[in-house]
């Protein structure tokens, strides 16, 4: 995302955390493809996609989260004022949504 430091800046906790969601996320996608061959349910289908995009969705936040706490730390720090450094994760924020 650009305007936000590049560097991932999670703790092991978190980098544990965002893998087991997007594990989930790619598991369920597979059972989504079974899915299609096995030519199911739309309605199951759409149940299951909802669960993938909930997934990715939260891994998200979490990385987006771990980001937000480290630049503030950083910004501000280094001076910048807090709107200046909270506008752009504001910006981020409004994309997941």
């Amino acid at each position: 995302m650009a305007g936000i430091d590049e560097k991932t800046c999670f703790t092991s906790d978190a980098k544990e955390e965002i893998l087991a969601r997007l594990k989930r996320a790619e598991g369920q996608l597979r059972g989504v493809q079974k899915m299609v061959e096995e030519e199911r349910s739309c309605q199951d289908l759409i149940i299951q996609l909802i669960a993938v995009k909930e997934a990715v969705t939260q891994a998200a936040i979490t990385v987006l989260s771990n980001q937000l706490i480290s630049c503030l730390k950083k910004d501000i720090a280094a001076g910048q004022s807090v709107e200046a450094v909270t506008e752009k994760f504001i910006q981020a924020f409004k994309k997941l949504a």
